[in-house]
């Protein structure tokens, strides 16, 4: 047997072309050269422990971003007003070791302060550990996460519920799983930033209409029904969206609903709705806008929404009927291919929604604190106006002239009031910064959050620090100063209000000093 292998190859040996025989010998050189590095390897001297220690000493880790790089990204805040936060931002937070009443972060519930919360949070640490380590749909589920998107399908009573890692990406992952390229999607010009990156995304055409004003969302829907008679095969293959949010993150205005909602089932478009702000806000129970506005909630046919401003946790959710929800779970890239929300916040989420359901009150005094936010702002600011709504737990501050202010002079007028706030009131305030990339970008401005723990006298303490900083710092002098010649006749009228106002300010002190001698 031996002697029939060995001539067998000898005979092919002879018979073989001389590159052959090349390429053969080649090849048995190489193998021979990787078998002796192998053995090398494994005969190299091993580190002792404290060589390890002088290794690990020695290390200097390089940071994420270049800080060069910083500088150089758009919209960066250099974090000139304020320093690193230590510890949690409730009602309280410590700047760089000082205490700040707090209207700067979301915490429009004042969950963050909640010990329960803590408790549950615990309690999951100890049985899950820290992180899933996993997406969703490979082995980063665990029971937590499917308890919460049970709660949260009950509470909003819809069918079921995909739960998201992180807010951002609910929405921007969402809006592509469903628009693609050729489709139409109908939006608002002041969609927040993670829907803008879904529009994006989705390669869809993209309609804006005018901010909150369902009369222009109407004409662009006759525009397209007028197009789409022209080619009629064409239209049958485009699919139609419409994507508005319940409280609009950078203004503040509620949407008006009912009639976009109408629209979209005369146009046949599908509506998406993102409660991020308004979810456990609006509503007598605090279902969202949905429940605050009288609005089916089947009528909407996905609504995106947020742990992460009024309830103090973390992760982002689609919510809708099931056959929409599965989709996502199949298609949601934020869903499909990020690491599950670490289970630690899933249980504070469902300690949250537990809390609300079994003390309502919390949403009435939220919404009692809106209004009065609202009310004792409009009747203490003189140098600003608020244009957000009455129940909107965020409230907007604009300059008065900032429409014709150059845009640099408006954000350092503000940047002064809020340090002074700071410096003699110990207030945080906040001035919203935008990428220059986002489309239709807000002017400058003062953002407040309402926290439901605030009282009524911090309140109308953060109204007058903000009055008394404008005064200090002459604000209206400032404004009047940097408004140019072209617009003079706004101007005169801004000085004739103003002094009027004085007049009347005086005025009213003096029946007070009256009366008070009098009694």
């Amino acid at each position: 047997m031996l002697n029939a292998v060995l001539a067998f190859f000898y005979r092919n040996l002879i018979g073989a072309p001389s590159y052959h025989l090349y390429l053969e010998a080649f090849l048995a050189l190489w193998l021979f050269w990787l078998i002796r590095q192998r053995k090398k390897a494994e005969k190299k001297k091993l580190l002792t422990a404290e060589e390890e220690e002088t290794i690990i000493n020695a290390w200097q880790p390089r940071p994420l971003v270049d800080e060069k790089e910083l500088d150089k990204m758009e919209g960066y805040d250099n974090g000139d007003v304020w320093g690193p936060i230590s510890g949690r931002p409730g009602k309280y937070v410590e700047i760089d070791g000082e205490k700040y009443l707090n209207v700067a972060t979301h915490n429009y519930l004042g969950l963050m302060d909640s010990t329960e919360l803590d408790d549950a949070a615990e309690q999951c640490i100890r049985r899950y550990g820290v992180g899933s380590c996993g997406p969703r749909g490979f082995y980063g589920t665990v029971d937590v996460h499917i308890k919460l998107e049970e709660k949260i399908a009950d509470f909003l009573g819809l069918e079921e519920t995909a739960l998201y890692s992180y807010g951002f990406a609910a929405v921007s992952s969402a809006i592509p799983s469903y628009a693609k390229a050729g489709d139409i999607i109908f939006s608002d010009e002041l969609v927040s930033f993670p829907i803008q990156r879904g529009l994006a995304a989705s390669r869809s055409t993209i309609i804006y209409f005018n901010h909150n004003s369902w009369e222009d969302l109407q004409e662009k829907l006759e525009e397209q029904r007028k197009t789409d008679k022209k080619n009629a095969k064409k239209a049958k293959t485009i699919r139609r969206f419409c994507v508005v949010e319940g409280i609009y993150s950078k203004s503040g205005t509620l949407c008006p609903l009912k009639e976009v909602a109408d629209l979209c089932k005369q146009y046949k478009v599908r509506l998406f709705v993102d409660e991020t702000i308004s979810f456990g806000i609006l509503g007598k129970t605090g279902r969202g806008l949905t429940e605050h506005l009288g609005v089916d909630i089947k009528d909407i046919d996905f609504i995106s929404g947020s742990l992460e401003h009024g309830f103090a946790s973390f992760g982002g959710f689609i919510v809708g009927p099931s056959y929409v929800v599965d989709h996502q779970r199949i298609s949601g890239l934020g869903y499909c291919f990020s690491a599950s929300l670490p289970p630690l916040l899933a249980g504070a989420g469902i300690k949250a929604l537990e809390i609300i359901e079994q003390n309502p009150d919390i949403i009435e005094d939220v919404q009692d604190k809106c209004k009065y936010m609202h009310k004792s702002l409009d009747n203490i600011l003189t140098f600003f106006k608020i244009t957000s709504e009455e129940l909107s737990p965020l409230k907007f501050l604009y300059l008065v002239g900032c429409k014709v202010l150059p845009w640099e002079v408006t954000r350092e007028l503000i940047e002064q009031v809020i340090i002074y706030v700071k410096d003699n009131y110990k207030i945080a305030l906040i001035q919203p910064s935008y990428l220059d990339s986002e489309h239709k970008l807000p002017l400058p401005c003062i953002r407040i959050s309402v926290n439901r723990l605030l009282t009524y006298k911090e309140i109308d303490s953060i109204g007058n620090a903000i009055e008394d900083a404008c005064n200090a710092l002459n604000i209206f002098d400032s404004i009047i100063a940097n408004i140019s010649d072209e617009d003079a006749e706004l101007r005169n009228e801004m000085v004739s209000e103003y002094e009027a106002y004085l007049k009347a300010k005086e005025d009213k002190q003096s029946r007070k000093a009256v009366l008070e001698e009098e009694f």
